[in-house]
């Protein structure tokens, strides 16, 4: 097996809400939406998609009950700290919960964390020791 995941998925507990989170309030694209899913453009990256949570549970043979840190975070790497900043905001105005606000790393970078909706967590984060890395934008 390869360190290659296509797509992620995000079991979401209402569908409406988490699309409208991610198209109106994240300026987000839906490239297919089939009802019990929905995937977004990805620009060349791993997509991402919604599906909903209990179906998705039930299709991998799991309980939707859970709750805490599930020790996954979703990472977007931006190209410059203003960048970081907007998205914090933007993300904040579409519904999410900041967890951690925009500031210094220890390690000389710059980002912060955000709960989606349904309690995904998102690093947005820029690094300007690695001009090699890619970013997301």
């Amino acid at each position: 097996m390869t360190a290659h995941v296509i797509p992620t998925l995000l079991g979401v507990h209402d569908m409406e809400a988490a699309k409208r989170f991610y198209t109106d309030g994240l300026g987000w694209k839906v490239k297919n939406d089939y009802g019990i899913s929905v995937f977004f453009e990805s620009d060349g990256a791993s997509p991402i998609g919604l599906y909903g949570r209990a179906g998705l549970a039930k299709l991998v043979g799991t309980s939707s009950e859970g709750s805490g840190f599930s020790g996954l975070v979703l990472t977007y790497e931006v190209s410059s700290e203003a960048r970081v900043d907007e998205v914090m905001v933007e993300a904040e105005e579409a519904g999410a919960t900041i967890l951690k606000p925009a500031d210094a790393l220890p390690w000389g970078g710059y980002g912060g964390t955000f709960a989606d909706p349904d309690g995904y967590i998102w690093r947005v984060g820029y690094s300007a020791q690695g001009k090699d890395q890619p970013s997301t934008e």
